[in-house]
């Protein structure tokens, strides 16, 4: 095999594990916040707030399960125990809308 193949391979393979490193802290953070607001007051009046983070760690979740899969990881029991991820978290499991529009409306 080719030198310059090889090192090619090697950059793309790191640069598959940092992103899948990048979207791994995501879903953690976005996990953390909705666990923090959980454990703080639950007004009536939060619900929409909930309702937003929630949301945005299933755009989180979608987004570490595409990269996972695209490595070849696609054990999502792994996921389940690691990260523990909410049943209400899996169903808002999905790219939000909005952003998707905006970024095909820009290409």
């Amino acid at each position: 095999m080719n030198k310059g193949f090889e090192s090619v391979e090697k950059e793309i393979a790191g640069e598959k594990a940092a992103a899948l490193g990048r979207s791994g802290r995501k879903l953690r953070s976005a996990l953390d916040k909705l666990r923090r607001f959980d454990e703080g007051s639950r007004r009536s009046r939060e619900v929409d707030a909930r309702a937003r983070l929630v949301e945005g760690a299933g755009e989180a979740l979608w987004a570490y399960v595409v990269q996972r899969e695209a490595v070849g990881l696609i054990d999502s029991e792994y996921i389940r125990k690691e990260y523990a991820v909410p049943a209400d978290v899996w169903q808002h499991m999905r790219p939000r809308m909005e952003a998707a529009r905006s970024r095909s409306l820009s290409d």
